[in-house]
C-alpha cells in the first residue's frame, strides 16, 4: 500500500497576510511526510494573484510566484484575476522565473497554439511508479482573453479530449479546476475516471470533500482562510483504495516567529515600488459613498472621456478614500484597488431611463456587494455624466431624453455581471476596455491636470 499526501490551496487573491502563516505550515507538513517516507504534492487552483494588494501590483503579480517557488508547489493552474486582470505581456512573462509547472488545457495564444509556460497536463511520478496525471482548466470567460490578445476554449470538450491520453498514461487523474463548484459536480458526475477534483473560482470550501460518485472534489474557500490535504491510499495494482478531504483552519495554524515583519514586509516592499508621482492637488478631492464629490465627479468624467459616449455613470463606493497634496501610483492603488474596467453599451432612450430611475433612488446605496472584482464595502448613490435630472424630467447633455434614440453609455464593468439590470442588459453587446482598471483612468486624467 502506498499513501500520497495532496495539498491545496486556491483563490488566495494577494491575502499575504496569511502567507507567513500558510508557508510556514505547508513547509513543516513537507518535512514531516518526508520522514515518514510518505509522497507530497501541492498545487494552487488559481486566483493566487490579486491586484489590490501594493506587492502584487507593483511587481505585477512576479512578486507571489516567488512566494510559490519558495515553498515549493509542484504545479499550478491560472484563474481569471491571472488570465484577465494583467495585461497580455504581464501573463505572458508571469511564470518566467517559475520552478512548478503551469497546467491549463483551455488557454492558448491567439494562433491556437500553447503559450510557451502552458501545458495542458502533466504526469508525476511518485518513488513506487504511481503515475499521476494531472490537468488543469479555467473559467471560459471567451470575450475577455480575447481581447487580451489569449484564445480559450470551452472547458467540457478540452477536458474531453485530453483525458483520452490521460487514462492511458496514468494510475490517478487530478483535475485541477478553476471553473467553480457547478461545473465541478458535473464535471465528476460525467467523468467517472477523474479520482479527484480541487475546485476553486466560487470560493466554496468543503470541510471533509464532497463525494460525487468514485470522485471526490475539494475545495479551501477563499483568501487562505483553509488549507486543503486530500490522502490517497493505492493498493499493488496502483488503484485508489481510498481517499479522503480535510481542511485545515488558517486560525487554528500556528503563528511563525517573524510573521508581522513578514506581512509588514511585503506592504512596505510593494508601497516603495509604487512610490511614482503624478500629481500635486491644489485642493483635496474627497471621498464619501453617500453624498456626490468633485472626486466621484471626475472619476466619471474620466470614464466618459476614456469611452467617448453621449453619458457614463459609476457608483460613488468605488473610491475608498480621498486624496490631498502629492498623489503617488500607491495613492491610486490604495483608494481605488479593483480590478474593474471600463465598458461601454448601446441602449435606447427607453432602456436608459429605466437604469436611471433605478440607480437615483435610495434602494441601492447602501447594498453590500462581494465578488465582481468589487474590492469595496457598498454600492454608495450613483453619479453621472452627461445626464442631468430636473424637474421629473432626464435631460441627456441638457436635451430631453429621447425613447426611441439610441445611445452610448459608460460604466463599470461590474454592472454587466451578476445580478444588476440583467433585463435590459443581458442580450446587449457590450465593448468592454482592457486591460485599463478605473485607477489607470483615475491616472490618466489627473495627469492631464498637472
Amino acid at each position: 500500500m502506498e499513501t500520497i499526501h495532496i495539498f491545496h490551496t486556491n483563490d488566495f487573491h494577494s491575502h499575504l497576510e496569511h502567507w507567513p502563516r500558510i508557508e510556514h505550515f505547508l513547509m513543516e507538513k513537507k518535512e514531516y511526510y518526508h520522514i515518514k517516507e510518505e509522497e507530497l504534492f501541492l498545487f494552487d487552483i488559481g486566483d493566487f494573484i490579486d491586484r489590490w494588494h501594493p506587492y502584487s501590483e507593483a511587481t505585477k503579480g512576479r512578486a507571489n510566484i516567488e512566494l510559490l517557488n519558495n515553498c515549493g508547489y509542484t504545479a499550478v493552474t491560472i484563474g481569471n484575476n491571472e488570465g484577465v486582470n494583467l495585461p497580455h505581456d504581464d501573463l505572458d512573462h508571469l511564470y518566467d522565473k517559475a520552478n512548478f509547472d503551469v497546467l491549463n488545457a483551455n488557454l492558448f495564444n491567439a494562433n491556437g497554439s500553447y503559450p510557451k509556460w502552458v501545458k495542458p497536463y502533466h504526469i508525476y511520478y511518485t518513488k513506487k511508479g504511481t503515475r499521476i496525471g494531472v490537468i488543469g482548466l479555467t473559467a471560459y470567460f471567451s470575450n475577455l482573453y480575447t481581447l487580451l490578445g489569449w484564445k480559450i476554449t470551452e472547458p467540457f470538450s478540452e477536458l474531453k479530449k485530453w483525458l483520452k491520453l490521460l487514462k492511458k498514461e496514468a494510475d490517478i487523474i487530478i483535475l485541477l479546476s478553476h471553473l467553480g463548484i457547478h461545473d465541478d459536480e458535473n464535471i465528476a458526475a460525467h467523468f467517472p475516471e477523474i479520482d479527484l477534483i480541487l475546485g476553486a473560482h466560487t470560493h466554496h470550501f468543503l470541510e471533509k470533500g464532497q463525494l460525487v460518485g468514485q470522485t471526490l472534489i475539494g475545495a479551501a474557500g477563499k483568501f487562505g482562510h483553509y488549507v486543503g490535504h486530500m490522502t490517497l491510499t493505492i493498493n499493488e495494482e496502483k488503484a485508489v483504495e481510498n481517499k479522503k478531504a480535510i481542511l485545515y483552519d488558517f486560525k487554528e495554524i500556528p503563528k511563525p516567529k517573524n510573521e508581522q515583519k513578514q506581512i509588514t514586509d511585503f506592504f512596505e516592499k510593494g508601497k516603495e515600488l509604487l512610490n511614482q508621482q503624478i500629481t500635486i492637488l491644489q485642493e483635496p478631492l474627497l471621498h464619501d459613498p453617500f453624498h456626490e464629490t468633485n472626486f466621484s465627479k471626475l472619476l466619471c468624467k474620466a470614464l466618459r472621456d476614456w469611452c467617448q459616449t453621449d453619458c457614463a455613470m459609476v457608483n460613488a463606493g468605488l473610491l475608498l478614500g480621498s486624496l490631498s497634496g502629492v498623489v503617488t501610483t500607491f495613492d491610486l492603488l490604495n483608494i481605488c484597488p479593483h480590478p474593474i474596467n471600463p465598458c461601454v453599451v448601446e441602449l435606447t432612450g427607453e432602456e436608459l431611463e429605466k437604469i436611471l430611475l433605478e440607480t437615483n433612488g435610495t434602494e441601492l446605496t447602501r447594498r453590500e456587494i462581494k465578488g465582481l472584482g468589487f474590492r469595496g464595502t457598498v454600492l454608495g448613490i450613483f453619479v453621472y455624466e452627461g445626464i442631468q435630472f430636473k424637474n421629473d424630467q432626464i435631460l441627456l447633455n441638457n436635451q430631453p431624453l429621447e425613447k426611441k434614440r439610441t445611445y452610448t453609455f459608460a460604466l463599470p464593468d461590474m454592472f454587466t455581471f451578476g445580478h444588476f439590470f440583467k433585463e435590459i442588459l443581458a442580450d446587449k453587446h457590450k465593448k468592454y476596455f482592457l486591460p485599463e482598471f478605473l485607477r489607470d483612468l483615475l491616472k490618466w486624467e489627473l495627469e492631464k491636470q498637472r
